[in-house]
């Protein structure tokens, strides 16, 4: 059954038309009965786990699993060391300490993997001198005690490392990496990588044997190509510097050979070079490839090379690899290979890249380079059926597809992480998926983590807010909501200054949610520069927004037409906001029509010399401003905040207002929606707002166990009374990306309202910008309070305790310049029918 995807636009603004390719998109209802999905348990921040706590650098990059599935083992190349996380209840993940490389040989020295066999975890270690004098070991450490009970030392500095099925070898790829400051930084550069190979079947450590594989011949200082390297067409054969290495239930090893875009087939029982190929070339359209702050995917690859970088085997005959990209190219997907013939198979062309851009996570400040960068990549079967899993280290996710038939993946779902997720373990004894994310950032609160799933789910948990591909290129750092006065089930939003600025319309009828339309906001016929951080329909058409400006005089009241163009430019009376610094308008509202207009607004903080943030009216008929004042409530501690981000008009004429700490993570506390009603204005003065919690989001914030997002920005109430909240994902630089669209409940449920009277309707009530009409009441324009709820304490948490300066960017795209979004469209994949799922090719 094809999903309806309700394409209602804004009349007259929205930009359509025809594809370049016919997409079919399978909703829910369409899925096979047996389809299950992944769910994120748990979060955990490796810092938790390093001796120095919170103030440590650390990362988790690489990860293995013991044999009984509960503890899981890390690299942690920035601090020299592997760390150890029981993961037995994988929805609270307990550290169990660390091992520092100096107890194991030199505090220098760098792990680069790890991989478990049996009571053992061999530990890959770079112990090189520079990159001319390279050097390693494997350190064979008792997972119980954590001592070493063997080292082998290697010809060379190591990269990954595999343990056969059977546990008879262990494989590890010898990269003797280039250096990039060296001449051009490209290949060769001698001496040459090779492949190690441990000989596992003796009972003791100590009688394994290890032998190598080399990749070249000669002089380690003047490296020759093999013929069989030679002929594959690779890239600088004579410097193969292999990357991942995987192997498959034959005993078949598999190296990609990533800047010289090639693999090489080895037989681990005798050693010998069985085969090699090239990984090729590949166009590509529909990306964006430009760094100029817009998602524009309209660009294209032209014979760009795979070099891929991690590869697993599927049913020991095909290869995928995921196409990373080093100094030469990149294809931004990945591919499967026949490797009884080399022959690519089946690729994903831009299907991940525009994954990220429908689901808010293309990182567009890394379009130039390699966009989400396909890095980690891991096969293995859940419940009868194998699965890939596709880590996008730039974008912060991981696509899963489903591999009955190899020949043709078949998207699933996305998995969203924390930053730069690199390792990818599968743990199917346990139905559990492990990624180990590597980026950490402390001062922008992002914090390397191992995000935990579990397989199982009736449905996929993410996105909960996705765009329309046909239709929308993509969306990200959304500031606002408001009511669309004309249909009950929509809601526009707003984008920040992380790209030119948009009004997006949203489906909330759709599950999830569904971006289906945007309109520039332009001004004299041009893109408009603006910071917008609130918007507001009108019920007689049009919209109001704020722009936030670097300084309080810079602060704008902003009115537009139905099409997004701003009629009228309205500045904050300059004797409040003069000394305001760069925390100003944050949220707009509008109550009444025509004459009974009032636009009701929010400043984020409070101005220099009050101890309160300042809520303010603006009476367009006559101009008039009043002021009220907000208190907000006490902050944690130094270089913490709370601040004001939204406010929203309520049926009865009440508002809603969401007050947020600055903080992300385990330290956020206060995410939270509280009403208040406006009095009478008095003439020189600025009465205090009595404040009564309607809503802790902190739950909505926490229930997905991800990391929390730090800007709660957007609330808006539909008209059909359904109250929604949106978190701004910063663009995907320095936070997660991961946009959270939470629906918290009905109005009346959630608000104490009073009776109004029905509204006689505006003579304009239509808008013009909304092709359905409302069966909805408009809000009262009475500004007359009928109570004054009292304030209360701060709410509870769940949880344990920016400026940009980018250039601006455009959301929007020429929909007939683009190929359709396919399967990435959505969250859910195809139907998998049971006879699909046993098919097996041996």
């Amino acid at each position: 059954m094809n999903r309806n995807l309700h394409p209602r636009v804004l009349a007259g603004a929205l930009l359509t038309g025809s594809l370049a390719l016919s997409v079919t998109l399978i909703g829910p209802e369409a899925l096979a009965a047996e389809q299950q999905f992944f769910e994120r348990t748990a979060t955990y921040p490796v810092y938790q786990n390093h001796p120095e706590g919170e103030s440590a650098v650390t990362a988790a990059e690489i990860s293995a699993v013991s044999p009984d599935g509960k503890t899981l083992i890390y690299t942690d190349a920035l601090a020299r060391q592997i760390g150890f996380v029981d993961i037995s209840n994988a929805s609270a993940p307990q550290g169990l300490g660390t091992l520092s490389l100096k107890q194991l040989g030199n505090e220098e020295d760098e792990p680069t993997s790890v991989a478990t066999h049996g009571e053992y975890v061999f530990v890959v270690v770079n112990t090189s001198a520079s990159y001319a004098q390279p050097s390693g070991r494997v350190d064979v450490v008792r997972i119980a005690d954590r001592s070493v009970v063997h080292s082998f030392e290697l010809p060379g500095q190591p990269d990954s490392i595999a343990v056969s099925a059977d546990g008879a070898f262990a494989a590890i790829a010898i990269e003797n990496e280039r250096d990039e400051e060296a001449g051009d930084g490209g290949l060769p550069q001698a001496p040459a990588g090779s492949i190690a190979i441990l000989d596992l079947a003796a009972n003791e450590p100590a009688q394994w044997s290890l032998r190598e594989v080399p990749l070249t011949s000669g002089d380690p200082g003047d490296p020759q190509a093999l013929p069989v390297l030679e002929q594959a067409g690779l890239d600088t054969p004579q410097d193969p510097e292999p990357e991942y290495v995987s192997i498959n239930g034959q005993n078949q090893l598999a190296v990609s050979l990533q800047e010289n875009n090639g693999v090489v087939l080895v037989d681990l029982p005798s050693g010998e070079i069985t085969g090699a190929f090239s990984t090729g070339e590949v166009d590509v359209a529909g990306v964006d490839i430009a760094k100029d702050g817009q998602l524009d995917p309209s660009g294209s690859l032209e014979q760009a090379p795979r070099e891929p970088d991690a590869i697993a085997w599927a049913q020991d005959r095909y290869l995928l690899t995921a196409n990373e990209g080093d100094w030469k190219g990149g294809s931004r997907g990945f591919s499967v290979f026949d490797t009884s013939t080399g022959e690519v198979i089946w690729d994903a062309g831009n299907e991940l890249e525009r994954l990220a851009l429908a689901q808010g996570l293309f990182p567009e400040h890394r379009a130039e380079k390699k966009g989400i960068e396909p890095e980690g990549l891991a096969v293995a079967e859940f419940n009868g059926v194998d699965y890939a899993f596709v880590a996008a280290e730039r974008a912060n996710f991981v696509a899963v597809y489903e591999l009955s038939d190899p020949t043709q993946p078949r998207y699933v779902q996305s998995l969203p992480t924390t930053n730069g997720p690199e390792g990818v373990l599968p743990i199917p004894g346990r139905d559990l998926l492990a990624i180990s994310s590597e980026v950490d950032e402390a001062e922008e609160g992002v914090r390397s983590s191992l995000n935990l799933f579990n397989f199982g789910a009736a449905q996929a948990a993410f996105p909960q807010l996705q765009a329309d591909g046909q239709k929308v290129a993509g969306f990200g750092a959304l500031s606002g909501l408001s009511q669309d006065p004309a249909n009950a089930d929509r809601l526009y939003a707003v984008n920040d200054n992380a790209y030119l600025p948009r009004i997006y319309s949203i489906d909330t009828a759709q599950s999830p949610a569904l971006i289906d339309g945007s309109i520039p906001v332009t001004k004299d016929g041009a893109p408009a520069h603006y910071d917008l951080e609130g918007i507001a329909a009108r019920a007689e058409g049009g919209f109001w927004a704020v722009h936030e400006g670097t300084r309080g005089p810079e602060n704008l009241l902003l009115r537009l037409d139905a099409q997004g163009s701003v009629t009228e430019e309205v500045p904050l009376p300059q004797d409040v906001v003069a000394d305001l610094g760069k925390q100003g308008l944050e949220g707009v509202t509008v109550r009444g029509a025509d004459a009974d207009e009032e636009v009701v607004f929010a400043l984020q903080r409070e101005v220099p010399g009050e101890d309160f943030v300042r809520i303010g009216r603006y009476r367009p008929a006559d101009g008039d401003f009043a002021w009220f004042g907000y208190e907000l409530e006490p902050s944690a501690g130094k270089g913490q905040w709370n601040g004001l981000s939204e406010i929203t008009a309520l049926p009865d004429g009440s508002l809603a207002v969401i007050e947020r700490d600055n903080q992300v993570g385990e330290h956020a506390q206060l995410k939270a929606v509280y009403q208040v009603t406006l009095p009478e204005p008095v003439a020189g003065q600025v009465p205090m707002l009595h404040k009564k919690l309607a809503v802790d989001v902190m739950p909505s914030l926490t229930g997905d166990n991800g990391r929390v997002q730090e800007k709660l920005e957007g609330l808006g109430v539909t008209g059909s009374g359904q109250v929604y909240v949106v978190s701004d994902n910063d663009a995907v630089k320095d936070a997660t990306g991961e946009t959270v669209f939470a629906h918290l409940g009905a109005v009346e449920e959630l608000f104490a309202l009073t009776e109004q009277p029905a509204p006689s309707p505006s003579p304009s009530a239509e808008p013009t910008h909304s092709p359905e009409p409302s069966q909805s009441p408009q809000p009262s324009v009475s500004a007359e309070p009928s109570q004054s709820p009292e304030r209360s304490s701060t709410p509870s948490s769940t949880a344990s305790a920016p400026e940009r300066d980018e250039k601006l960017a455009d959301t929007g795209f020429a929909a007939e310049q683009l190929l359709g979004l396919g399967a990435a469209a959505l969250l859910i994949g195809a139907v998998v029918a049971v006879a699909a799922r046993m098919r097996r090719r041996h």
